[in-house]
Parts: C-alpha cells; structure tokens; sequence
C-alpha cells in the first residue's frame, strides 16, 4: 500500500508540475518579437478600421494593419513611387500658412463644406459611441477611440481634449521643408485638411512625433507600422511631393522590402 501511495504522490506531482507550465504559458500564444507592453501588440480594433490599400480617399475609418503578402507587396510597389530629395530649410514656416485649424472651407477634398469643422469629421469618422453637443450633429463631446498608433483604446471627454489629437501624417513643416513652401495657399489648406493626411491618436503619441519623418519615429505598435508608411505615401503622392530617402528607405522596410 506504501508503494502505491508513493506512486499516487509522483503523479499528482508530475500533474502540479504540468498545470504549473500551462499557467506560466498561458496568454503566451502569439506573442512574438514585436510585441511589448508599449502598444506593440495585437492593435486595438473595432472591426472597422480599413487598410489604407482599400481607403485610398481617407474618408473610412481607422487603420489597419497590412498583413497579406500580396497586400505587402502591393504596399512595397507604392512607396517605390516615391522621389526622394533632401529636406529644405524651415524659413518661413507657420502653421497659419496652412489656414487657420481645422477649416471647413478647403475645397477640393473630401468633406469640406458639409458644416462641420474637419476635427469633428475626423473623430466622427474614427469614434464609436458617439455622444454629440446638445442641438448639434456636428461636435462630439464624448467618444471610445481605437487608436492605431499604440494599439489602446481611449475612452474620450471633450474636456480633457488633448488625450486624442488629430495627427497630421505628413506633418505640416516636413511639408514646408519638401517644397509646400512652394505650392499655392488653397493646396497647403488641402493638405492641412485632407482626411487622406488625418487620423486621431493617443495624444502623447502625436505630441512625440513632432514634424519626424518615417525615419526618425514610426508608430509604437509595430503592427501597424507597415500601414503608417502606406498612408505617409499614399499623402506624398496626392501631392506630388518628395520625401527623404532614408524616409523613403525605412518605410520599404516596414513592408518587407
């Protein structure tokens, strides 16, 4: 009876042992040399962010991660369009050279003139769970943002506005610094009011992106980041303008090129 007793205790602690593996490993399925606890995992979603291959005009929601290898590839061959030149000087350079924030009234892109400020369009066309001023349909006081940049979800009070902003993603002065120093005003107001060239994201986020360009800061969630470049050329070309090559350079990387 001793022997058997024995026998029953290695098993049930072979059995501890084994639930003991299986508790450590839990959660650990997909985990990869992307992920971390910094946004770089599975990206937050809805269910309705779309591809920038798929949203060539910026007027769906969100951004979605570029997966497929067709997708990639497609993704590669737009970016290889791109020119490349050196950044110019930033002389001159002030946000109003662009109209004043978030105008209703720059013709020419998607949006305009519907009575309601680009801001608001853009966290209407990105939020879920809308809530809307009294007596308006137009300004969002309360929204659930997935913001693709880091992956999180944002629960957002109009009154503590700058936990979302609304990125610009071909900033305004690497633009400047690209040739829109050059351009006529009405399409410096486009491209400073494009939806193609707006998404809303996790305040700090934008704030630590400044003007960089692809080469110097890339969204935390690396997921992500392959869509980003897509978009930051999908912007570049609408405009006819250049990027720097190592912007150029990096961006075909995220896409496996």
């Amino acid at each position: 009876m001793r022997h058997r007793g024995a026998g029953s205790t290695h098993f049930l602690r072979a059995v501890t042992v084994v639930a003991a593996a299986v508790l450590l490993c839990s959660g650990c399925e997909g985990l990869d040399e992307d992920s971390s606890s910094t946004g770089s995992g599975p990206t937050a979603t809805d269910g309705r962010a779309i591809s920038p291959l798929k949203n060539p005009d910026g007027t769906k929601p969100g951004l979605a991660p570029v997966t497929t290898d067709a997708d990639r590839a497609a993704a590669r061959k737009l970016i290889e369009e791109l020119s490349t030149k050196g950044r110019g000087p930033q002389t001159g350079y002030a946000r109003d050279e662009f109209g004043y924030a978030w105008m209703d009234t720059a013709d020419g892109v998607p949006l305009a003139r519907n009575g309601c400020d680009t801001r608001n369009d853009l966290i209407r066309r990105d939020g879920q769970d809308l809530r809307f001023r009294a007596g308006s349909d137009c300004v969002v006081i309360t929204m659930t943002l997935h913001d693709p940049y880091t992956g999180t979800t944002i629960e957002w009070r109009k009154q503590q506005a700058s936990e979302v902003q609304i990125d610009h993603v071909v900033p305004l002065s690497y633009s400047w610094q690209m040739g829109s120093s050059r351009w006529p005003e009405d399409k410096r107001k486009q491209l400073a009011n494009d939806v193609l060239n707006l998404i809303p994201v996790q305040g700090r986020a934008n704030s630590a992106k400044g003007d960089s360009g692809p080469a110097s800061w890339l969204p935390p969630n690396k997921q992500i980041r392959c869509a980003y470049a897509v978009r930051f050329a999908q912007v570049a070309i609408k405009y006819q303008m250049p990027v720097t090559a190592p912007d150029k350079q990096v961006m075909l990387r995220q896409c496996g090129g």
